[in-house]
C-alpha cells in the first residue's frame, strides 16, 4: 500500500518485524528511495501520518535544493567499529553539516539573514553536498566557481534563445552574476570557518575559501546617486505631482523620498518607522530597528524634511505613537519590494519627464532606495558634515569606510553647495509647482461617506449617501468633477461608487452584495469617531448630528 503524492509517495511494506516505511520521489533528476524504518520507531513514533509529514518536509527541501542524499550504509570493519558498542567512525559531509548549522542558528539571526544563508546553500549543496569537509580544498572551490560561471552562461544563452531552463516549480532559472557567485563562496567560507572552530570533531586545519583568488572578478560599476540639487529637486517635484494625482493610489511619495534623501535610512528601517520615532518638535528621527547594533541611532532633521513629515502627519489616517509612518494602503507594513514597485519606480519615471522638460539630464539608471541613502551621504558631505557625524547618521562604525563607500563626486563648487544647503534647510522654494488636481481624489470621498453613515444611523440607502456626500463636498468639486458623462450623471458619482469598493475592502463598510444599501461595520464606526474627534456612541444610544466640514 502507498500514500500517493504529486512528486513522491510513501511506501509501506509488511514484513515479519511489522510495517516498514520508505519514501520514493525524484530529486535532482534522479529517482530516489529512502528507508524510514519500522512503525513505532523514533520520537514521535513512526506511523502513516508521520511518514507523510517526513515526505512533505523532504519534498520541500528538494524544491529549495537543500536535500542531501543519505550516504550508503557500509558494513563496519573491525577497525571502524572500535570497541564493542562504540560508534562507527566516518567523514563529516558538507551537506548535513551546513544545513544543521543554518537551522541551529535560525533564531540567532534576522529572517533576512536566515533566508540569505538558505539561498546560498541551495547553490552549494548540489555541488558540495556529499563531499567530506576534509576534501574541500582550494582546487575544488575553484572548480565550483568555474562551474557556476559556465552554468550562468548556459542559462543566459537559453533565455536569449527564448527557451529558458526551469526549476522543479516551473520557475525560470536566472543566471547568477559575479557578485552573487561570490556571495555563495562567502557562505561557504562561513561554513568552513565554523568547521575549523570545531576542528576536534571535523579535523579541519584551514579554511580553503578565504582569499580573493577564490572569487570571480566583478566588473567595475559606476556609482549610482543623484549628482546635483537640480536632480533632487526634480525628483521631489515629481513625487508632489504624483501625490496630487487621483489616479495614483499613494499620497506619501514626497514624504518617503524626502526621508530617504535627507535622513538616509535603509529601506527596511524606513518600512518599520513609527510615529513615536519621529520627533518633529526637536527635529530628530530615531532608528529603533536595524540590521546592526550601530544602526540604532538618532538622525537630525533639517527644515525641508521636518516640514514635509509634519504635513504628511497632518493628513495621515493614523498618526498615533505606535502607527506606521509609511503604511500600505490597507494599513500594513511595507516591504522593500512594495517600496520599490509601488512607490519609487513611478516616481523615478515621472522625475525623468520633469528633468527632461527642464532641459536637464534624467536620473541615472539603477537608482534604488539604497542609492538614495548614498545620496544622503553625499549631500551631508557636500554640506560640510564631518566624517564622525556622517558615520553616526548612517549607522556605521568606521568613518573611513563611510567616506570610501558612500561619498561620491557630487558637484562641489560654492554655488552648488549653497544650493544644496538651501534645499536641505527648506529655504528654497521648488522651481516647478505641482499642478492643481483635475478631479477630487478617491480618498477625499471616504471621510465624507463615513460621516454621512454615522449621521444616518449606521446604515442608509445609496440615494441618501449620495445626497449627503454631494452636499459635504460641494465646495471642493472641480469643474472636471461636475462634468456630465454620456450617462447624464456628473463624473463624481461613479467615483463615489469606486470609493465604496475601497471602503468595503478596508473593512469599514459591510459587503452587502449590492449597492442599494450601505452599512457601517464596527471598525468603520470607530474610524469615523476617531476622525470626528469624539468617542464612539454606546450601543443603543442615539447618534449625534455631525457638523459638515467641506
Amino acid at each position: 500500500m502507498a500514500r500517493r503524492k504529486k512528486e513522491g509517495e510513501v511506501i509501506v511494506r509488511i514484513t515479519k518485524k511489522g510495517r516498514k516505511f520508505a519514501l520514493r520521489f525524484r530529486a535532482y533528476g534522479k529517482r530516489r528511495y529512502v528507508t524510514l524504518g519500522y512503525e513505532g520507531e523514533g520520537d514521535p513514533p513512526l506511523d502513516d501520518e508521520r511518514a507523510g509529514e517526513i515526505l512533505d518536509d523532504t519534498l520541500a527541501d528538494v524544491r529549495r535544493k537543500l536535500w542531501v542524499a543519505p550516504s550508503p550504509r557500509k558494513p563496519k570493519s573491525k577497525e571502524d567499529a572500535g570497541d564493542a558498542g562504540g560508534k562507527a567512525k566516518g567523514p563529516i559531509l558538507f551537506g548535513p553539516f551546513a544545513k544543521s548549522l543554518v537551522e541551529d542558528r535560525k533564531d540567532h539571526v534576522s529572517e533576512n539573514q536566515h533566508d540569505y544563508r538558505e539561498w546560498g546553500l541551495s547553490h552549494l549543496i548540489p555541488f558540495f553536498g556529499e563531499v567530506p569537509l576534509l576534501e574541500i580544498d582550494a582546487e575544488l572551490i575553484d572548480e565550483y566557481v568555474v562551474f557556476k560561471v559556465k552554468e550562468a552562461a548556459t542559462l543566459a544563452a537559453a533565455i536569449e534563445r527564448g527557451r529558458p531552463k526551469r526549476d522543479s516549480r516551473g520557475m525560470v532559472r536566472r543566471p547568477l552574476k559575479a557578485a552573487s557567485i561570490n556571495k555563495t563562496v562567502d557562505i561557504l567560507q562561513w561554513v568552513l570557518g565554523i568547521g575549523l572552530e570545531y576542528k576536534k570533531r571535523t579535523g579541519l586545519t584551514e579554511n580553503a575559501a578565504i582569499g580573493e583568488n577564490r572569487r570571480v572578478k566583478e566588473p567595475d560599476r559606476r556609482p549610482v546617486h543623484l549628482d546635483s540639487a537640480e536632480q533632487i529637486e526634480g525628483l521631489l517635484v515629481a513625487c508632489a505631482e504624483l501625490d496630487r494625482d487621483p489616479r495614483c493610489h499613494c499620497e506619501e511619495r514626497e514624504a518617503i523620498v524626502a526621508t530617504l534623501v535627507f535622513a538616509g535610512p535603509r529601506a527596511e528601517e524606513l518600512c518599520h518607522l513609527l510615529w513615536r520615532d519621529v520627533d518633529l518638535a526637536n527635529g530628530r528621527i530615531f532608528i529603533g530597528r536595524s540590521k546592526t547594533q550601530a544602526g540604532l541611532r538618532e538622525i537630525p532633521m533639517e527644515g525641508l524634511l521636518r516640514d514635509t513629515l509634519a504635513a504628511h502627519k497632518a493628513r495621515a489616517y493614523r498618526s498615533g505613537p505606535d502607527d506606521l509612518v509609511f503604511p500600505t494602503g490597507t494599513g500594513g507594513r511595507r516591504t522593500k519590494d512594495n517600496l520599490r514597485q509601488r512607490v519609487l519606480e513611478l516616481a523615478f519615471e515621472r522625475a525623468d519627464e520633469v528633468l527632461i522638460a527642464r532641459g536637464m539630464l534624467p536620473l541615472p539608471i539603477g537608482l534604488t532606495a539604497h542609492k538614495l541613502r548614498h545620496t544622503f551621504a553625499s549631500v551631508m558631505s557636500a554640506c560640510g558634515a564631518d566624517p564622525i557625524s556622517l558615520m553616526e547618521a548612517l549607522g556605521h562604525t568606521d568613518p573611513a569606510f563611510t567616506l570610501r563607500v558612500y561619498t561620491h563626486m557630487m558637484k562641489r563648487d560654492k554655488a552648488e553647495r549653497d544650493r544644496l544647503k538651501a534645499l536641505v534647510k527648506g529655504e528654497r522654494v521648488l522651481a516647478l509647482e505641482a499642478p492643481p488636481p483635475e478631479i477630487l481624489a478617491l480618498g477625499d470621498y471616504e471621510p465624507a461617506v463615513l460621516r454621512g453613515l454615522v449621521d444616518l444611523g449606521g446604515r442608509a440607502r445609496n440615494k441618501e449617501v449620495v445626497e449627503f456626500v454631494g452636499e459635504a463636498l460641494a465646495g471642493r468639486h472641480t469643474t472636471k468633477d461636475l462634468e456630465k458623462l454620456p450617462s447624464g450623471e456628473p463624473r463624481w458619482k461613479p467615483r463615489l461608487r469606486r470609493a465604496y469598493i475601497s471602503l468595503e475592502q478596508r473593512g469599514w463598510i459591510e459587503p452587502t452584495g449590492t449597492r442599494g444599501e450601505w452599512r457601517l461595520t464596527k471598525v468603520g464606526r470607530a474610524k469615523a469617531a476617531r476622525d470626528a474627534g469624539r468617542a464612539t456612541p454606546a450601543v443603543g444610544q442615539p447618534e449625534r448630528r455631525l457638523r459638515l466640514v467641506a
